[in-house]
C-alpha cells in the first residue's frame, strides 16, 4: 500500500509543478525535455535488466516504449497547457477520467464484460469532463476551454491502454525500469527534436531557471510511474483496486492542492464535474 500512497502524492505534484511553471514564467518546452533526460537517467541507475543500449532495439516492447515515448511528449505538453489555462482541478480531472478509454477498448478488443454500471460510468465520466471544464453557471462551456481537457483525457487515455498492454504482454518484471527508460529516452528524443526546430525559428528559447524545474518534474515524474507499476505488482492489491485508489485519490487531492496553495475558484459546475468524476471512476472500476 505504501507505493500506491507514494504514487498518489507524487503524480499529484506533477500538476502542482506545471502550475508553478505558469507563476514563475517558466518555458513549458525546454523545462519537459529536460524532463525525461533526468527521468532516462534514474532509469538506467534502478535497472537491473542485463540489457545494453545496443540490445533495446531488439526487445519486443521496444515498439512500444516508441510510440509511448510520443505520446508521453505530446500529453505533457497538453497536461501543462491544461493545468495553466482552466486550473489544476480540470487537468486532474481530464487526465485520471481517462481511465475510461481502456476499459471502453478491453469491451472491444478483449470481449470483455459490459452492463449498465459500467455505462452509466463511462457517461458520467464524458459529463464530468465538461463539467470540470465550464467557466461560468450559466453559459456553456466554450470550445476553446474544452479543447486542451479533452485532449488530454484522449491522450492519458491512450497512454493507460498501451502501458498495461505492453507491460503485461512483454515486459518481465526485472525489464520494468529499462522499459521506463526507453520511453523517456524515445521521450526526450521526439522533444529535443521539436526543441531545436522551435529555437532555430527564435521561437523559444533557454533559461538557466528552466534547468532547475527540468529538474524538479523529471524526479516524480519517473517516481509516479515506479510506484505505480510496484502498486499493480504487489500481491493482494488488485488492478482494478489500485486504479481505484489512485485516480480517485488525485483528484482529490489535486483540488485541495489547487484550493489551498494557488486559491484557485471552482464553480458551481466545477464541483458537480469533479463529484461525478470520483462516482464515475468508482463504477467503471468496480463494475
Amino acid at each position: 500500500m505504501i507505493y500506491l500512497i507514494c504514487s498518489v502524492v507524487i503524480s499529484s505534484l506533477l500538476f502542482v509543478i506545471f502550475k508553478l511553471f505558469d507563476i514563475y514564467k517558466v518555458h513549458t518546452l525546454p523545462a519537459i525535455v529536460l524532463n525525461y533526460a533526468v527521468a532516462l537517467s534514474f532509469g538506467f541507475v534502478h535497472s537491473e535488466a542485463s540489457i545494453t543500449i545496443a540490445d533495446i532495439p531488439d526487445q519486443p516492447w521496444f515498439l512500444g516504449a516508441f510510440i509511448l515515448g510520443f505520446l508521453f511528449i505530446t500529453v505533457f505538453n497538453v497536461m501543462g497547457i491544461t493545468a495553466q489555462k482552466n486550473g489544476l482541478s480540470v487537468a486532474s480531472v481530464a487526465g485520471k477520467m481517462s481511465v475510461v478509454i481502456p476499459v471502453i477498448i478491453g469491451i472491444f478488443l478483449y470481449n470483455e464484460s459490459i452492463g449498465l454500471v459500467k455505462v452509466v460510468g463511462i457517461i458520467l465520466a464524458l459529463i464530468a469532463v465538461y463539467l470540470s471544464s465550464a467557466k461560468s453557471d450559466t453559459s456553456p462551456v466554450q470550445f476553446k476551454n474544452l479543447l486542451f481537457p479533452l485532449l488530454l483525457f484522449l491522450g492519458s487515455g491512450s497512454i493507460d491502454t498501451l502501458l498495461k498492454y505492453t507491460e503485461t504482454t512483454y515486459v518481465p518484471k526485472e525489464a520494468v525500469p529499462m522499459f521506463l527508460s526507453t520511453i523517456f529516452g524515445c521521450a526526450l528524443l521526439f522533444g529535443l527534436c521539436y526543441f531545436v526546430v522551435k529555437f532555430v525559428r527564435k521561437k523559444n528559447s533557454f533559461e538557466w531557471k528552466t534547468l532547475f524545474w527540468g529538474i524538479a518534474l523529471g524526479i516524480p515524474n519517473y517516481y509516479s510511474m515506479e510506484f505505480l507499476l510496484k502498486a499493480l505488482q504487489t500481491k493482494g492489491l488488485e488492478s482494478s483496486t489500485v486504479f481505484t485508489i489512485n485516480n480517485v485519490s488525485i483528484v482529490i487531492l489535486t483540488t485541495v492542492f489547487a484550493l489551498a496553495f494557488f486559491k484557485e475558484k471552482l464553480i458551481k459546475k466545477n464541483w458537480i464535474g469533479i463529484g461525478l468524476a470520483i462516482i464515475s471512476i468508482l463504477l467503471v472500476v468496480s463494475a
